[in-house]
C-alpha cells in the first residue's frame, strides 16, 4: 500500500514538474516573442526613417541635374543663337555681294551688247571689204571664184595623193613587217602538221585484160557489147593496139568508176552480152553507193567533224568521185578541214566551228552537174535544207569570196583552201583554161590608164605592169598597184595568190657627135 502510495506521489511530483517546466517555457517564449517584436518595430522604424533619408537624397540630387540641364540648355541655346546671328550677317552679306555682282553683270551685259554691236558693223565693213578685194581678185587674175576653187582643190588632190600614197606604204610596211612573218609561221607550221600526197587525178582509167582475144568479146557483135556499155554508163571504151589493156575514158569520176568495175566484173565472168552488161552495170552502182557511204564516214571520224545528217555524210562521201582542176575534192575537203582547225587552234578560234566548214565548204561539187549554179551557191542551199549553222553556212559562202566573212574561222576556211590548191602538184589546169587567166590578167592591168604594157609571167602568179611615167608619177603608183590588186580580186578565179608589180622608168637619151 505504501508503495502504491509513494509511486502515486512520484507521479503527481513529475505531473507537476512537467506543468511547470511547460508554464515556464511559455513564458520564456513569450518573453521573447514580445522582445523581437519590439526589434521589428525599431528596424521598421529605422528603414523608414533610412527610406524618407534616401528619398530626399534623390529628390535634391535630380533637382540639382534638372538645374544643371537647365544651365547647359541656356548655354546651348546661347550658342546656337550666336550662330544664327553669324549666319544672318553672313548671308546678308552674300546678298550685299550677289546685289553688287548682279549690277555688275548687267553693266557688262550692256559692255557686251555695245562690243557685239560694234563687232557686227566692223564684220559688215569686213565684208565689203572683202567682196571688193575678191572682185578685184577675179578681175586681176581672169578667174572666176568656181575657177579658182577649182584649180586649188586640183593642187590639193595632187598633195592629198602623195600624201595618202606615202601613209598606205607606211601601213603597208608595218602590217607586213608585223603580218607576214606570225602568217608565214602559222601557215607552214599547219602545212607541215597536215602533210599530204597530191596526185593529179586524170580523165582515163585502164583495165587489164587477160589476153587480146577478150577485145573482141568487149567489142561483141556488130559492136552491140561494146555500145551497151558505152550507153549504160556514158563513158567511151578506147580499145586499140594496146596489149592487154582497154582504156575508159570520161570527165565524169563516178560514171568512170561504175564502167570500170562493171568491166571488170564482166571479164572475170566471162560472160559478156547486153543482158549481162546491165546487171553488172546496175550491180557496179550499188557497190559505188556503199563506197560513197562508207568514203563519207571515213571523211567525218578522220575530221573529227560529228552530228551531220547522214544525207550530208553521203554527199561528202560522193566527192571522192568528183575532181577539181586533176584535184581529188574529197582529199581536199579532209585537207583543208585539218588545216583550218591546225590554225584554229593556234590562235585560239574555234577549231570545232572551223574543221566542220573546212569539211563541207566544198559539198556543192558533189551537185554540181545535176543542180543550176555555182557550187558554193549549192553548197549554201544544201546546208540551209539541213539546218546547219549560220556560222558554217556563212564560212562556205565565203570562202572564194561571194560574201564578207563574218568570223574569223571562215576566214581561216579561206586560207586553207588556197594551200590546199596551191600545195605543188594538187591541181593542173587545161592549156586553154590556162592561156584565158594569163589574157584575162593582162586585159585587168591593161585597162588601168598611164599603163604601157603589162605582162603575165610565172605562170600567172605574178602581173608586171610598165606604166608611163609622164602620166603616173611614184605615188601613184602605189594606188595603182593596189586598185589592179582588187580588181583582179573580184573579177577572176585563181589558186594561190598573184603578185601585182607596178614599174614606173624614166629614160633620157643623148648621142655624142
Amino acid at each position: 500500500m505504501e508503495i502504491v502510495i509513494y509511486i502515486a506521489i512520484s507521479l503527481v511530483s513529475v505531473a507537476i514538474g512537467i506543468l511547470a517546466g511547460v508554464a515556464i517555457r511559455k513564458k520564456i517564449a513569450e518573453s521573447k516573442i514580445t522582445s523581437a517584436e519590439q526589434e521589428a518595430k525599431k528596424v521598421l522604424e529605422l528603414a523608414n526613417i533610412e527610406a524618407e533619408n534616401k528619398k530626399k537624397e534623390e529628390i535634391f540630387k535630380a533637382k540639382e541635374e534638372i538645374m544643371n540641364a537647365r544651365k547647359d540648355l541656356d548655354a546651348e541655346i546661347k550658342e546656337r543663337r550666336g550662330e544664327v546671328q553669324v549666319q544672318e550677317r553672313r548671308i546678308m552679306q552674300k546678298e550685299e555681294n550677289l546685289e553688287k555682282r548682279s549690277e555688275m553683270f548687267e553693266k557688262k551685259e550692256k559692255e557686251l551688247e555695245r562690243k557685239h554691236q560694234e563687232l557686227q558693223n566692223k564684220q559688215n565693213e569686213l565684208s565689203e571689204v572683202f567682196n571688193r578685194q575678191m572682185a578685184e581678185l577675179q578681175r586681176i587674175s581672169g578667174l572666176s571664184a568656181e575657177e579658182a576653187k577649182k584649180q586649188l582643190l586640183t593642187e590639193l588632190e595632187k598633195q592629198l595623193v602623195n600624201e595618202k600614197a606615202a601613209i598606205i606604204k607606211e601601213m603597208d610596211q608595218k602590217a607586213k613587217e608585223e603580218a607576214d612573218k606570225n602568217a608565214r609561221e602559222l601557215v607552214s607550221y599547219a602545212i607541215q602538221k597536215c602533210a599530204a600526197d597530191h596526185t593529179s587525178e586524170t580523165t582515163v582509167s585502164i583495165v587489164s585484160l587477160p589476153n587480146d582475144d577478150m577485145k573482141g568479146r568487149i567489142i561483141g557483135r556488130e559492136g552491140r557489147n561494146i555500145k551497151a556499155i558505152e550507153t549504160l554508163t556514158g563513158i567511151d571504151l578506147i580499145i586499140d593496139d594496146t596489149p592487154e589493156a582497154v582504156i575508159i575514158s570520161g570527165f565524169d569520176p563516178l560514171r568512170r568508176e561504175v564502167a570500170k568495175i562493171a568491166l571488170e566484173k564482166l571479164i572475170a565472168d566471162g560472160r559478156i552480152h547486153p543482158a549481162k552488161i546491165e546487171e553488172m552495170v546496175e550491180k557496179a552502182k550499188e557497190e559505188i553507193e556503199a563506197t560513197i557511204k562508207s568514203e563519207g564516214e571515213r571523211a567525218v571520224m578522220e575530221t573529227g567533224v560529228m552530228g551531220l545528217h547522214p544525207d550530208l555524210v553521203k554527199l561528202i562521201g560522193k566527192l571522192k568521185y568528183r575532181t577539181s582542176y586533176g584535184q581529188n575534192v574529197l582529199n581536199h575537203s579532209i585537207e583543208v578541214s585539218n588545216l583550218a582547225r591546225i590554225m584554229a587552234e593556234e590562235i585560239g578560234a574555234d577549231p570545232k566551228i572551223a574543221r566542220r566548214a573546212g569539211l563541207l565548204h566544198d559539198i556543192g561539187k558533189a551537185l554540181d552537174h545535176d543542180m543550176e549554179g555555182t557550187h558554193v551557191e549549192i553548197g549554201v542551199d544544201v546546208l540551209r535544207k539541213y539546218k546547219e549553222n549560220d556560222l558554217i553556212i556563212n564560212a562556205v559562202e565565203a570562202h572564194h569570196g561571194d560574201v564578207e566573212p563574218k568570223t574569223i574561222e571562215a576566214v581561216l576556211v579561206q586560207a586553207a583552201d588556197a594551200i590546199s590548191a596551191s600545195r605543188p602538184g594538187a591541181r593542173r589546169e587545161t592549156l586553154e583554161t590556162y592561156i584565158k587567166r594569163l589574157q584575162q590578167l593582162e586585159e585587168i592591168a591593161d585597162s588601168f590608164e598611164g599603163v604601157e604594157k603589162s605582162f603575165a609571167i610565172q605562170a600567172g602568179r605574178e602581173v608586171r605592169i610598165i606604166v608611163k611615167p609622164e602620166k603616173v608619177s611614184d605615188s601613184q603608183m602605189t594606188l595603182m598597184a593596189r586598185d589592179i590588186a582588187k580588181k583582179v580580186e573580184s573579177e577572176m578565179e585563181y589558186p594561190g595568190q598573184i603578185k601585182v608589180n607596178v614599174i614606173r622608168e624614166t629614160r633620157t637619151i643623148e648621142y655624142a657627135k
